[in-house]
Order: structure tokens, then C-alpha cells, then sequence
């Protein structure tokens, strides 16, 4: 089934039935630490938990309590500190890293453990160095050892886009099989195209509905090709139940799927595809700007959603519409995901004689026709060389034209 096909389905069936919920599972802090320059400190980490359970994200992957002492203690922290939210750790499937993350959440409200291991055939011989057989056996056996410690586990063939799909399903099977509640599917690499992440989701729910029909299949991408969002709405349209997002799309290399690209989709698109999730997106531009300040990592202006320019109008004709009515050129609400500004029209070389117009009259100026024209014209000549034009120029150019302003309470008048 085609990625469009899958879409059109899952529409079809939200007329029938009730919307499927998908849970969000956040990696800001384990895979989004793993950007290169960043470091999140205990207190970073806790900080930034408290804020993503506020909002309602379901599971929040602390951190990879193996790596070192003081991750172990950093995520035995959120786990301790965090509720309303699963907590969950990493581990490779080797008996240490179980025990680490098993021991880093004896405090956690509701604990999960996140086992991996490699599943493509580049990676098995090249990193791994393991047969086919072997790493079924780790797979299983590691997921048993979490069971030890939490009813909840999760399963990730690392790389699974690029594996075979038969031992994709040898390996989902075996881990299920072993108590793995949940099997996510890695695009490590970034590698996968939209129609290829929809099929793949398709093929294990057939075979996890065949051998563990209560297992939820999730989606976990990577950015590398710049089709990480494009990618976990396939996935969930296919009927993933859970997908895995990181703030700002921070992460290894490129970055992970972006948590706020996908929660405002849903959002936007989510009735019809029949699915919700339980994050409140006005949420959104608090925690961007708090993981941009703790991680050091800037967000581009560009940024889909929470970029300083996603909601900015530069060209006249998106400024004249988005003045009359602003869902003729914006799709989401600012407000509806906290944007910490808002719609705004910025004036330069592009703008046209409405969105000049509209500011200067909210700088308190009522310029009659011939003034005001006089004046637009001196704008686009300061427009034309430099990339926006200020209120502060634009004092200059209406008082230039002898035009002044009495702030009256309420209005503005000429003198």
C-alpha cells in the first residue's frame, strides 16, 4: 500500500471509529543529547522533563544510563522527579546495560526499558560481528532480563529500514515473544523514503497481529535526508501507535524527527487521519525556547513552527492577505502552539502599500491619501536598501513628510 493509500485509509476508518490514540515518546534528552556540542547537565534534564510531562508527553527517554556515572545519576533523577509520564532508559542488549537502566529507574513512577540491538546486515558484520542467530538470542534474552524490572520494554532492530524485512520479523516476533510491549522501528540512518517507513510499518503490525496482537509498533527517524516529519506521519498513518520526536528535531548528525513539527501536523491534521495524541501543543514554544537555552543549540529562523520567521510575512502579497484574514497564508494558530511572537509583518523591499499602510497607522499616524502616499513612495526608496525597514524609520519617513501624532486614549489623530 502506497503512502497515499495508507492516508486515504486511515481516513476512511476514523469514519467509522473512534480516533486512534498515538503516544508520544520523547527522546529529547538520550538521543537529542547525542548532538554533537551538546551536554545537558542533572538540572537541564529535569527541567526540561517536567516541562515535556506538563504538556502530556507519554514516555520520556531520559538518558543511556551505561554511558557513565553521572548519566546514570541524571536519569535516576528524572526518574524520581517526573509523574504523569513514563520514564524510560536505554540499553544495548548486553546484561550490563539492562542492569544499569533497571537500577537508574527504581524510582521511576512508571518505568520502561528500551533494549536495541543491531538489525541490519552492514551493521551486524561491520559493528556487531554477530550472526543472525546470535542476535535473535540477545535480543530475546535481554528483553526476559528487563522483564525483571519492569513490565514495561521496549524492542529497536537498530536500522531496521535498511535490514532485511524477514529478520526484521524474526527479531519483532522473538522480542514480543520475550514481553516487549512495544516495537519500534529505527530509521538510524535517515535512510527512508515516506512510502518505504508505510510498508515497513504495514508488514510487522501483519506479523506482530499474527503472533502478538497487543504489541505496539512505533517509529523512530533521523533526519539525514530531510524526511524525518514527512516520515512519522507516514509511519502513524500506516497505523503506527507511537511515534519517537526529539524538541527542535535536535540529535546525532541531522537531528531527529522534529517533536514540534510532528505534534502541530497532528494537530492540523489528525481528525483526518483518524488518530490524537494526548501533547498539548500550546506547549510548544516554551519548551523549544528551553531545550534552545540548555542545549546551546540555536533554533533557525526558519524553523518549521517555532522558527523566529514561521510566523513572519515579508512579501505585500502575504502581507495583504494575512491582514485580511490570516488563514490565507497561515496554517497554525501562533497562539495554538505558543509561538513566543506571533503573526508580524515585516516591511522591506517586498512589502506593498497595505502591510506600510497598517503599521503606520498602529504607530499612531492617519495620513490622508496624498501624504501617504508621499510616504510609501520615501519607504520603498529606505526599503530598498536594507533588509527591514524599522518603526524607528518609519518615524522618521511620516515626520519627514510633516505628518505628526497626539496619542489619544484609544485612537490617534493628525495635527
Amino acid at each position: 500500500m502506497s503512502t497515499q493509500n495508507a492516508i486515504q485509509s486511515a481516513a476512511a476508518n476514523h469514519v467509522a471509529a473512534e480516533p486512534r490514540r498515538v503516544t508520544v515518546f520523547d527522546t529529547t534528552l538520550r538521543d537529542g543529547e547525542q548532538t554533537a556540542g551538546v551536554c545537558f547537565s542533572t538540572d537541564d534534564k529535569i527541567e526540561i522533563a517536567l516541562a515535556l510531562a506538563e504538556m502530556g508527553v507519554d514516555v520520556i527517554e531520559a538518558g543511556f544510563p551505561i554511558n557513565s556515572p553521572g548519566e546514570c545519576r541524571a536519569v535516576a533523577e528524572v526518574a524520581a522527579h517526573v509523574r504523569g509520564a513514563s520514564v524510560c532508559a536505554l540499553a544495548r542488549a548486553v546484561p550490563k546495560d539492562v542492569a544499569a537502566a533497571g537500577e537508574a529507574l527504581r524510582h521511576a513512577e512508571a518505568p520502561r526499558i528500551h533494549v536495541f540491538v543491531n538489525s541490519s546486515d552492514m551493521q551486524m558484520a561491520h559493528q556487531l560481528r554477530k550472526t543472525r542467530e546470535q542476535v535473535v538470542e540477545m535480543a530475546a534474552a535481554m528483553v526476559r532480563s528487563a522483564r525483571e524490572f519492569t513490565d514495561d520494554v521496549e524492542f529497536s532492530p537498530m536500522d531496521a529500514t535498511r535490514a532485511d524485512r524477514a529478520f526484521i520479523a524474526e527479531l519483532a516476533r522473538a522480542a514480543a515473544g520475550a514481553g516487549a510491549g512495544t516495537i519500534n522501528l529505527p530509521d538510524t540512518v535517515g535512510y527512508a523514503t515516506p512510502e518505504q517507513v508505510a510498508r515497513l510499518v504495514e508488514f510487522v503490525r501483519v506479523v506482530l497481529a499474527q503472533h502478538a496482537p497487543e504489541a505496539v509498533v512505533s517509529f523512530h527517524g533521523q533526519d539525514d535526508l530531510g524526511l524525518a516529519t514527512a516520515n512519522a506521519i507516514a509511519a502513524i498513518a500506516a497505523g503506527a501507535e507511537q511515534v519517537e520526536l526529539a524538541v527542535n528535531g535536535i540529535g546525532e548528525r541531522a537531528g531527529n524527527t522534529a517533536f514540534e513539527e510532528v505534534v502541530a501536523a497532528l494537530s492540523v491534521h489528525g481528525e483526518r487521519l483518524g488518530v490524537v495524541c494526548g501533547v498539548d501543543p500550546r506547549g510548544i514554544g516554551r519548551v523549544s525556547d528551553l531545550v534552545e537555552r540548555r542545549s546551546g543549540i540555536p533554533v533557525a529562523p526558519n524553523k518549521a513552527v517555532v522558527g523566529r520567521n514561521a510566523f513572519r510575512h515579508a512579501s505585500g502579497i502575504h502581507q495583504d492577505g494575512v491582514l485580511k484574514e490570516r488563514e490565507t497564508y497561515e496554517v497554525l494558530d501562533p497562539g495554538a502552539v505558543g509561538h513566543q511572537v506571533g503573526t508580524q509583518i515585516v516591511l522591506g523591499k517586498l512589502s506593498g502599500r497595505t502591510g506600510f499602510e497598517q503599521r503606520v497607522r498602529a504607530l499612531g499616524y492617519r495620513l490622508s491619501e496624498a501624504p501617504l502616499e508621499k510616504a510609501f513612495r520615501r519607504f520603498q526608496e529606505v526599503a530598498a536598501h536594507t533588509p527591514e525597514v524599522s518603526d524607528a524609520d518609519l518615524h522618521v519617513i511620516c515626520q519627514g513628510i510633516g505628518s505628526q501624532r497626539r496619542a489619544v486614549p484609544g485612537f490617534a489623530i493628525d495635527l
